[in-house]
């Protein structure tokens, strides 16, 4: 009897290693592809060189609409307090051109590295965009 037990236990755990292994069919699945994103940034990257202290600065970041559908700018975060932002307010066509400014106040000399945060409907992750130069 504890042989006929510890047989059919022996069975069972064997066919149970079998079921963790997946059956390879040859049925496609379909991936979804991010095309990119439609807005298309003419820099995200820029540096101002060498500006005076005191004078604040102001930086265009300029995109183009590329995609089929319009693009609001929901949110535009500067990285400290010596920045401020401004932005298109309205939804931007496609093909549409807009920009974000930031102005920056340059109140201490030495060299500095700065961020906006956009936020938009187009992309899921919002987009940070870089200005540096030094102040003298």
């Amino acid at each position: 009897m504890k042989l006929i037990k510890l047989s059919v236990l022996a069975l069972a755990l064997g066919l149970m290693s079998f079921a963790g292994n997946p059956v390879k069919t040859n049925e496609t699945v379909a991936v979804s592809v991010n095309a990119g994103s439609p807005i298309q940034w003419k820099s995200e990257t820029i540096d101002l060189g060498e500006i005076p202290q005191g004078k604040p600065a102001k930086i265009d970041f300029e995109f183009k609409n590329t995609g089929k559908t319009a693009v609001i700018i929901t949110n535009v975060k500067a990285s400290c307090g010596c920045t401020a932002t401004d932005y298109t307010k309205t939804p931007i066509a496609p093909n549409g051109n807009a920009k974000i400014t930031a102005t920056f106040n340059a109140a201490a000399k030495g060299v500095f590295t700065k961020t906006v945060t956009v936020t938009t409907n187009a992309e899921e992750a919002p987009k940070v965009l870089v200005f540096k130069g030094t102040v003298i």
